[in-house]
């Protein structure tokens, strides 16, 4: 995935939460807390956090040294010169 199709789904999430506020809207239902701006401040929130954490969820799977499995795949590349 990259990362314009990681935005086009979050702006996509946020088309779909703007229409919900419209449709609660015509049926009389009033959310101060729910509103343009705080949907465009989440928007921006994911916008910015999203690519963060698969980020750190990247670094976090090529690292050798959090677990015993990936411990024991370095000594094995060690071993035969990869590393």
């Amino acid at each position: 995935m990259t990362t314009e199709k990681l935005k086009q789904y979050i702006a996509l999430f946020g088309g779909l939460l703007s229409a919900v506020l419209l449709f609660l809207g015509s049926l009389g239902v009033d959310l101060w807390w729910f509103n343009d701006n705080t949907i465009d401040t989440f928007i921006n929130v994911l916008i910015t956090a999203v690519p963060f954490i698969l980020v750190v969820y990247g670094v976090y799977k090529n690292s050798y040294i959090v677990t015993k499995q990936a411990k024991e795949q370095e000594e094995l590349l060690k071993q035969k010169g990869l590393k």
